[in-house]
């Protein structure tokens, strides 16, 4: 029975901000060992530190491959890579830590792709911080495509309340404009309608495409047209294959019509319109998951919050939540 259990590398974030923190935390409940094998890659020495804020009272297994580590209750794996110095400042940007950031990652990466480990759970790296450490990558999600070669991939935020996926990621709202196609969007709905297929357990998803425009264009009367150019042959695609689509609908009502029990996700154009609902009901309680991959990836839904790094006030529950997320995408209960 151990051996089913799934093997879920933890990557430790931003070693400044609060990932180190939410790990320890995170570890310390026994609910986790029941359901995965879960292990760190970071550094051990800062994960040490964390432990010495909060006492969580957890001992460290220093490993080199997941097949050292114990899985045991009580005692921390952690795959220490060795990249940052023990009195790295808290909540400051660093070249040093960004690039261990993404070295975390990389490593986890490798590992998903060589099938040593079933899943990744991501604690949040600095964007600017990655950069300065010469990984000129938009985030998380750009990394995790890259890295494993994804044609087609898209971000996804999911929880009890609500599922989003986006169209355009990372990039300014007037290229996200140009970058709304038919092609992208379809792409979108079929990794959307993939992705909650396996959610709902086989059940064919009733997805809902917000509009671009204000009142989704209003028959043409904001914008150049787009929801007639850019939406509808996606949207008529994706019927014609079957697809449950409903669309392209206003924004600000397509968010609680699916709240509310009429579709399953909704299909957002941008970063911003998809997040802000989605955190509004509980930044705590989302998970953001990268579909399109070979591998199974989730992470927390916030970033690393420098203003409290080190001061014993981060919460560990949205990793919680994203740990089960993990786990229940790999089959588990």
């Amino acid at each position: 029975m151990e051996q089913k259990k799934p093997i879920i590398a933890l990557t430790m974030g931003d070693g400044a901000g609060v990932g180190p923190e939410i790990i320890v935390q995170a570890l310390r409940h026994p609910e986790i060992y029941e359901h995965c094998r879960p292990f760190v890659i970071g550094d051990l020495k800062i994960l040490e530190r964390a432990e010495g804020i909060w006492g969580t009272g957890c001992t460290f297994h220093k490993i080199a491959t997941p097949q050292d580590a114990l899985f045991r209750f009580g005692t921390v794996d952690c795959l220490d890579m060795d990249l940052l110095p023990i009195d790295l400042p808290f909540g400051q940007i660093s070249a040093a830590a960004g690039n261990a950031a993404y070295r975390y990652v990389e490593k986890a990466i490798q590992l998903a792709m060589g099938h040593e480990i079933d899943a990744i759970c991501t604690a949040p790296l600095n964007k600017e911080a990655m950069h300065l450490g010469g990984h000129n990558y938009p985030g998380h999600t750009e990394i995790l495509a890259d890295l494993t070669g994804a044609k087609h991939y898209g971000m996804m935020f999911t929880s009890d309340d609500l599922n989003v996926i986006l169209v355009t990621i990372h990039v300014g709202l007037r290229e996200s404009i140009d970058l709304v196609t038919p092609e992208s969007v379809y792409q979108t709905l079929v990794l959307a309608r993939e992705a909650m297929k396996r959610k709902l357990r086989g059940r064919e998803p009733r997805m809902v495409v917000c509009g671009i425009n204000p009142h989704a264009g209003e028959n043409g009367l904001f914008g150049d047209g787009e929801e007639e150019t850019k939406l509808l042959p996606a949207i008529e695609r994706a019927r014609a294959e079957g697809m449950d689509v409903t669309g392209p609908v206003p924004a600000d009502t397509a968010f609680f019509r699916a709240r509310s029990g009429n579709f399953d996700i909704v299909v957002a154009m941008n970063h911003d319109q998809g997040l802000a609902p989605v955190k509004v009901l509980g930044i705590d309680r989302s998970v953001n998951v990268t579909v399109g991959l070979p591998i199974i990836r989730t992470s927390v839904d916030h970033g690393t919050a420098f203003d409290v790094a080190g001061k014993g006030l981060a919460s560990a529950d949205n990793l919680l939540v994203a740990l089960r997320e993990a786990w229940r995408m790999c089959g588990a209960d």
